[in-house]
C-alpha cells in the first residue's frame, strides 16, 4: 500500500469528479496504456504499459462503485483493503470491448478499425461540456489521538484558516451583479480549446482559461473587502468524528469542509490525517495489543494475581503456581476494535518475564541453598516441564 499512488492522481483527477469524469479518465488511459498499442513497442516500453494499463484499471474499478469510492474517499487505501480488483490472469482483455462497456456499446460493429474510428484519438480528448465548474482546494490537517481514544472513537475540534464567500458581497466579486460579466476569452466556459495536428491525427485538448482562471466570469468594479475574488480568509474551528479502530496516518476525509470556490464553485475537502500517541505501557499491532510485566521469583514459584492496564481500565490476571519466564497470557476481546466497526475486537498479550535477583543477603543465600538439593527446585526435561523445554530448545 505503501508504493501506491492515490487514485485520483492516477486518473489525472481531483476529489470530488463525478462518475463522467472518472469515466472518461479511464477511457483516456484504456487508450493509451492498453497493452494492444504497444505490440511494437520494445520490451520496457510493454512493461510500463502493462503497469500503467493495470493501475488505471484497479483506480477505475475503486472509484467508478460508489460504494467503494464513498470509503476510499472516507479512509484511503485502508477503507477498500481486501476489495477485489480487476483480474488479468487471463489477459488484458479487447480494447474495444472494454470501450463498449464503458458507453454500452457505442463502439460495436467492427468500426474500431485500429483506433482509426477515433480520428486518431482527436475525439477523445476531453469535449467542451459548457462551464467549468471551479473546485476549491482542499485543505490537509493532523489530529492527535490517544489510544484511549482510538479505542472508543471520539470527537475533536481543529481549528483551520479557509477562504470563504466575502460577507460584503455574497461572493460575486463585486456589490452589483451588472459588473460580473462573460469572459470574452473563453466565452464563459472556463476553458479554452488547444488543438495540436500530428502524425497521429488531429488531437484536441482542453485547459483552464487564463484570463478568468476557470471560472468563466470577469468582474469590473470589484469589491473592496475581498479585490474582486469574491473570497476572504477566515479562521474556523470545525468538529470531526474519529470512528474507533482508526491507525495512524489514515485519511478521514469531511467532503465541503476545505477552501470555498469563487463564483459559487464547489467546496474543497478537509483531509484529516490522524497522529496517533503512544501508549506509556501498551504497545499496538494492529487490532491487537501487547504489554510485559516483571515479577518475582517467589511470586513465579507460588503464584500471584498483577493487574495488566485496560484500554477500559486495570484488569486483574491470576498467574499459577510455577508460572514461566517467558510465559504469554491471552486475554481475549480486550485489544481494539477494527474501523468499519466488523469483526469484534483484537486481544490483549501479556508476557510475564521473571526478575532474578543478582545480590542477595547472607540469610537469603542460605535458604535458598537449603532448597538447592530439593528435586522440585532443579530443571527436569523428562518431568511435567518437557513441553516448556521443547518449546525453548526451538529458538536455538
Amino acid at each position: 500500500m505503501a508504493n501506491k499512488r492515490d487514485y485520483y492522481e492516477v486518473l489525472g483527477l481531483q476529489k470530488g469528479a463525478s462518475a463522467d469524469d472518472i469515466k472518461g479518465a479511464y477511457r483516456k488511459a484504456a487508450l493509451k496504456w492498453h497493452p494492444d498499442r504497444w505490440v511494437s513497442g520494445t520490451d520496457a516500453e510493454k512493461k510500463t504499459a502493462e503497469e500503467n494499463f493495470k493501475e488505471a484499471s484497479e483506480a477505475y474499478s475503486v472509484l467508478s462503485d460508489p460504494d467503494k469510492k464513498a470509503r476510499y474517499d472516507q479512509y484511503g487505501f485502508a477503507g477498500v483493503d481486501g476489495a477485489a480488483g480487476p483480474d488479468f490472469s487471463q489477459g488484458f482483455g479487447n480494447l474495444e470491448d472494454i470501450l463498449n462497456n464503458l458507453f454500452g456499446g457505442a463502439f460495436a460493429g467492427g468500426s474500431f478499425g485500429g483506433f482509426g474510428g477515433f480520428g486518431g484519438f482527436g475525439g477523445f480528448g476531453g469535449g467542451q461540456q459548457g462551464q467549468r465548474v471551479v473546485r476549491g482546494r482542499d485543505i490537509r490537517t493532523r489530529v492527535r489521538v490517544t489510544l484511549e481514544e482510538v479505542a472508543n472513537g471520539c470527537e475533536k475540534e481543529v481549528t483551520i484558516e479557509r477562504n470563504r464567500p466575502c460577507p460584503d458581497c455574497g461572493g460575486k466579486g463585486t456589490k452589483n451583479s451588472s459588473d460580473v460579466k462573460t469572459c470574452p476569452t473563453c466565452k464563459g466556459t472556463g476553458q479554452v480549446q488547444n488543438v495540436v495536428n500530428s502524425l497521429f491525427g488531429r488531437t484536441v485538448s482542453y485547459s483552464t482559461c487564463p484570463h478568468c482562471n476557470g471560472t468563466g466570469k470577469i468582474v469590473s468594479n470589484p469589491c473592496g473587502k475581498c479585490k474582486g475574488s469574491g473570497l476572504v480568509r477566515v479562521r474556523e474551528t470545525v468538529k470531526v468524528k474519529i470512528p474507533a479502530g482508526v491507525e495512524n496516518g489514515m485519511q478521514i476525509n469531511l467532503r465541503g469542509e476545505g477552501h470555498a470556490a469563487p463564483q459559487g464553485g464547489v467546496n474543497g475537502d478537509l483531509q484529516i490525517i490522524v497522529e496517533e500517541l503512544g501508549h506509556p505501557q501498551l504497545k499496538r499491532e494492529g487490532m491487537n495489543l501487547f504489554y510485559t510485566h516483571v515479577i518475582s521469583v517467589t511470586d513465579a514459584i507460588l503464584g500471584c494475581e498483577i493487574s495488566v492496564p485496560g484500554i477500559d481500565g486495570p484488569i486483574k490476571l491470576k498467574l499459577d503456581a510455577g508460572t514461566q519466564s517467558g510465559t504469554v497470557e491471552r486475554l481475549r476481546g480486550k485489544g481494539l476494535p477494527q474501523v468499519n466497526g466488523y469483526g469484534g475486537r483484537g486481544d490483549l498479550y501479556v508476557k510475564i518475564l521473571v526478575w532474578i535477583p543478582r545480590k542477595l543477603s547472607r540469610d537469603e543465600k542460605e535458604k535458598i541453598q537449603s532448597m538447592a538439593a530439593s528435586g522440585n527446585v532443579r530443571p527436569d526435561p523428562n518431568r511435567s516441564d518437557k513441553e516448556l523445554f521443547e518449546k525453548e530448545s526451538k529458538y536455538f
